[in-house]
């Protein structure tokens, strides 16, 4: 089969890559696949392959690479368009918005990810419709989509216990906080390193930012709760090891400074759950009534976003030439935090009774 092998000078490859920008702005399909065309052939790409690409006949390919031959740039233009160019309709948004919560791999995706340009085409492919890759994020957003980071899901995760953990025990426990006059403390630990944390910043496009570390492979370690109705905030800092003694010893010191009952709620870690821990709650059970979050379930929660909010607004890209200084920095966040119940407050959103009643009900 016959195929054109030719080089474009630089120069000449900016033009044409400068004029399918702007076909793409202004929506003129039609142009954009003739630029993309000559393009794809200039990059050695064959007349079959860059026919089925562009979802074109192979002869269109030759057409067009024969006019741009005779006429250059002008032979590939495309008569005026008339009027907007043609929109997505509301039904459209509706059928696409199930179409990208359903993933890449369901509409024919070789990936998981699904990226501007895939949607682009997904768009042109089923409506006919053609949007420049730089509006697909707005369109996105305005169809309540945001562009977020994927997270873990364990293969482990118990889905029944987590549907009864909403429908009976967080019901359970609302009524025995009632009945108690209690407070109702969601627990966990967090570890902030001295050698530093990293994380997405804004940088010159081509430089990469670099934070100083002193490469030492201590830790601050803080014990935490926070309470659902109230925002306050319990917590001690250690550098002794996250254990039964130092997690008992945290509990302890909680239970002086409030006379309330106190319902629990921590995760399954292995000192939350060893002998000592458990006879220290069988000593205290007319104090404290313990409850345990489905195993692999840390968006059910809250604390885990505190910590998450003060490494991202404290100590993310941060240098500590000594441990007094993280020290120092993370005492800090976390006086600011127990003088911010409010911001606490919000932290537990996800009880919130309607987003409870669209959990129950997913």
């Amino acid at each position: 089969m016959l195929n054109y092998q030719f080089r474009l000078d630089t120069a000449y490859k900016r033009q044409l890559e400068n004029r399918l920008k702007l076909s793409q702005q202004l929506g003129n399909v039609q142009q954009v696949k003739r630029l993309l065309a000559i393009l794809s052939l200039a990059r050695g790409i064959g007349i079959e392959s860059t026919a089925s690409t562009l979802n074109v006949s192979e002869e269109s390919i030759r057409s067009w690479f024969k006019s741009f031959l005779h006429q250059g740039v002008r032979g590939l233009a495309t008569g005026k368009s008339t009027g907007r160019p043609p929109k997505l309709t509301k039904f459209q948004k509706k059928e696409l918005a199930k179409i990208i919560d359903r993933g890449p791999n369901e509409a024919g995706f070789s990936g998981m990810c699904w990226r501007s340009p895939m949607i682009q085409h997904l768009i042109y492919e089923r409506y006919g419709v053609y949007y420049s890759v730089q509006y697909i994020s707005q369109l996105l957003r305005s169809m309540g989509f945001s562009y977020t980071k994927a997270r873990f899901e364990s293969d482990h995760l118990d889905k029944e216990a987590r549907k009864r953990w909403l429908s009976e025990k967080w019901p359970e426990i609302m009524s025995l906080a009632a009945e108690k006059n209690a407070y109702v403390l969601f627990g966990d630990e967090a570890s902030f390193p001295q050698w530093g944390t990293l994380s997405y910043t804004w940088t010159r496009r081509g430089r990469q930012y670099s934070v100083k570390t002193s490469g030492k492979r201590k830790s601050y370690k803080v014990f935490g709760l926070i309470d659902y109705f109230t925002g306050r905030f319990f917590y001690k800092c250690t550098q002794q090891r996250l254990n039964s003694v130092s997690y008992t010893e945290f509990l302890q010191e909680v239970l002086t400074k409030t006379r309330k009952h106190i319902i629990l709620i921590q995760d399954c870690a292995r000192y939350h759950t060893s002998k000592a821990t458990k006879e220290f709650f069988t000593h205290h059970a007319d104090r404290i009534t313990v409850f345990s979050l489905p195993t692999y379930s840390p968006d059910f929660n809250p604390i885990e976003k505190l910590w998450k909010n003060i490494k991202k607004d404290h100590t993310h890209l941060c240098y500590f030439p000594t441990f007094e200084s993280l020290i120092d920095k993370v005492e800090d966040a976390l006086w600011q935090v127990a003088n911010a119940p409010d911001a606490v407050l919000e932290l537990f959103g996800f009880y919130d009774d309607d987003s409870m009643e669209k959990r129950k009900a997913a």
